[in-house]
């Protein structure tokens, strides 16, 4: 069967004040130094990628003094047009949650307030009916049963083992409703084992793809846009039928970063 791309609607943050200044995941390093123009410029492909695809994307307002704010998909879920807002596990961006948060109440969406540490869409990712939901290192466990009783959907918890692939999102990408592809090795042996049995025909991405955040991609369920190192990755999705597209977004990597989180899905 032909695989089709449905339009989405994504909201996304320009990265006016994207910097490395301090260390949450071992991606950045304050030492090493980052570009801003250029982290922006590549934004812009991306984000006029997802235009060009046929995607509605809008903005919001970048904080000064929150340089991952850029990282959209870590601000909320959204699924059913409603919003479960997040609570990020670190000081340094929790401030981000409420500029999500009165976004998406100006957009008329209603607004679920948090109380165990989720990270949005980095660690909540909707697979079809089921929400696939990360653990280990942000996210807690007890938002996946908030996730569960906010959008009435099966959750499913994923292990996360690997420090590298500290969000979900960073270890796996949804390619469509009964699809994924993942890196078996980010995760423990039971949610492996778990991923096996619901995706039987998952796409299986070697290490040297996700070291280039290649896992953090954003799937319409035919196009699929991802980080253009990873071209092992491209070439097994285009095997199998998909279209990919490759950007490059090293500089936003330098603080773990790719195409996904810097994207937010608003599903009405």
């Amino acid at each position: 069967m032909p695989l089709t791309a449905t339009p989405r609607r994504y909201l996304m943050c320009r990265p006016t004040f994207f910097d490395v200044s301090y260390r949450i995941n071992p991606w950045m390093d304050p030492a090493a130094g980052c570009d801003p123009k250029l982290a922006l410029k590549q934004w812009e492909r991306l984000r006029g990628t997802l235009l060009d695809l046929g995607h509605t994307v809008e903005e919001i307002e970048p904080v000064e003094g929150l340089p991952d704010m850029v990282f959209a998909a870590n601000g909320a879920t959204v699924i059913d047009g409603l919003a479960l807002a997040a609570r990020f596990r670190d000081a340094e961006r929790a401030d981000e949650a409420a500029a999500y948060a009165a976004w998406l109440e100006q957009a008329g969406l209603p607004v679920l307030p948090a109380a165990a540490v989720n990270e949005g869409e980095g660690d909540l990712l909707l697979a079809g009916d089921v929400i696939l939901a990360g653990a280990g290192f942000r996210t807690e466990p007890a938002a996946h049963a908030e996730a569960q009783e906010a959008f009435g959907r099966q959750v499913v918890t994923l292990r996360l083992v690997d420090p590298r692939y500290y969000h979900l999102d960073t270890a796996l990408c949804v390619l469509g409703p009964d699809n994924v592809a993942y890196l078996p090795q980010a995760f423990s042996p039971g949610s492996v084992a778990v991923l096996r049995r619901m995706f039987p025909d998952a796409i299986v991405a070697d290490p040297a793809d996700a070291a280039v955040l290649g896992l953090n991609a954003v799937s319409d369920g035919r196009h699929v846009v991802l980080p253009e190192h990873a071209v092992g990755l491209a070439a097994r999705l285009d095997a199998a039928g998909y279209d990919t597209i490759g950007v490059d977004v090293s500089e936003l990597a330098k603080a773990g970063g790719g195409p996904k989180c810097c994207t937010l899905e608003v599903r009405g």
